[in-house]
């Protein structure tokens, strides 16, 4: 397998992130509270999306919405790409600037799209983040690449309803991710057996409890690393037996250390 590499670049723009990568690392099911766009520039991957199963090649774009459960395994040895994480916040702005207005959440429809042209100028919208251009340039391209990125969204038939039962179990996580929290403790909550919550659980959201509240502490770190807090605070803050768990755990999802992240964003 080939060794991984990722590099956090500095950004020029507020609430968007860079990372470009190579590696061979099969990421298991995880989320991002970020929308992501990338580009693919050498081998290719497949992955999961909450659109289905996907595959992706160099010149493609690679997107992923908020809280969309994902992987991602190369197609051969290794591929590589970078990536741009928005916050939702940025994302929504830009998304009623180039829809006039004429939308109320934010999504992109495509986990894969195939467009020589777009991922042309997403090159150049990164190399402009992580760069010293204008900032008119900067805002220029952002427009340009997020209105195509989300047009042509697909017509979807409305999810069906999460159970009152899985509500109550997953809001009992969120509301403090680093307490803890046994599956008997999600039963009483969600008035489940706790095989019930086992099963259900991960039908409905993509994980299983535990695996759900390890991504939760995931990123109430990044959130803490990002408003500067010490890598061995944020570790306690966020329920992790220690910095060294905190670590394995962030760099199974993302690639990074809490490390690197921390330098990217000081």
């Amino acid at each position: 397998m080939a060794a991984s590499q990722f590099r956090m670049l500095r950004s020029s723009v507020p609430g968007v992130e860079a990372v470009v990568a190579t590696s061979g690392h099969r990421f298991g099911r995880h989320t991002h509270e970020q929308f992501g766009i990338g580009l693919i520039f050498s081998g290719a991957q497949k992955s999961l999306s909450g659109r289905g199963m996907v595959e992706a090649e160099a010149g493609d774009l690679i997107t992923v919405n908020p809280n969309e459960v994902h992987d991602g395994a190369p197609i051969g040895e290794a591929r590589s790409w970078s990536i741009l994480y928005f916050d939702p916040v940025v994302m929504d702005g830009l998304a009623r600037e180039v829809t006039q207005g004429g939308t109320s959440r934010s999504e992109i429809p495509r986990p894969v799209i195939e467009d020589s042209l777009l991922a042309e100028r997403f090159r150049t919208l990164f190399s402009a983040v992580t760069g010293d251009e204008e900032r008119m340039r900067c805002e220029e391209l952002l427009l340009s690449v997020i209105a195509d990125a989300m047009r042509e969204t697909a017509i979807q038939e409305a999810p069906a309803p999460t159970p009152r039962s899985i509500v109550y179990a997953r809001s009992m996580i969120d509301a403090d991710p680093a307490a803890e929290i046994s599956l008997a403790d999600l039963a009483r909550e969600s008035g489940l057996s706790r095989f019930q919550v086992l099963r259900t659980f991960a039908r409905v959201t993509g994980f299983t409890p535990h695996a759900y509240l390890v991504q939760a502490r995931v990123h109430l770190a990044r959130r803490l690393i990002v408003s500067g807090a010490p890598l061995a605070e944020v570790a306690f803050e966020s329920g992790f037996a220690d910095q060294s768990h905190m670590t394995r755990a962030f760099v199974s999802r993302y690639g990074l250390t809490p490390g690197a992240y921390a330098r990217g964003h000081s």
